[in-house]
């Protein structure tokens, strides 16, 4: 079996993803990061579009404040990433359904207007 098969990420799933090596003010290390993009994408391509999340609030207009696994975080849609597979950790859960309406919303707006 190969590798496109085995790993269908979700969409709005947050999985821990390996983000080193880094240039600039990328974000550094492995942290949680949010599935953009469809399973359908995951289908064909060994890369999966994702942004990832951070506890410090900014409250930059590229930001999505979220709750998730008990603290407060924002997901950075200004660091967004087409990550390959092998960054890819465990799954940790998934964003609430306010936070995905919310995601929607702030990508439509950053790309489409």
């Amino acid at each position: 079996m190969d590798l496109v098969s085995r790993f269908i990420a979700e969409r709005f799933a947050v999985y821990l993803c390996n983000l080193d090596p880094t240039v600039g003010v990328e974000m550094r290390k492995t942290r949680p990061c949010v599935v953009l993009s469809p399973e359908e994408m995951h289908q064909n391509v060994l890369t999966v579009i994702v942004a990832p999340m951070t506890t410090t609030q900014t409250r930059f207009p590229t930001r999505v404040r979220c709750q998730f696994a008990g603290k407060s975080a924002e997901i950075a849609l200004d660091q967004l990433r087409a990550l390959d597979i092998q960054r890819f950790g465990r799954r940790v859960g998934v964003v609430d359904a306010a936070t995905q309406q919310s995601l929607r919303k702030k990508i439509e707006d950053l790309l489409l207007h």
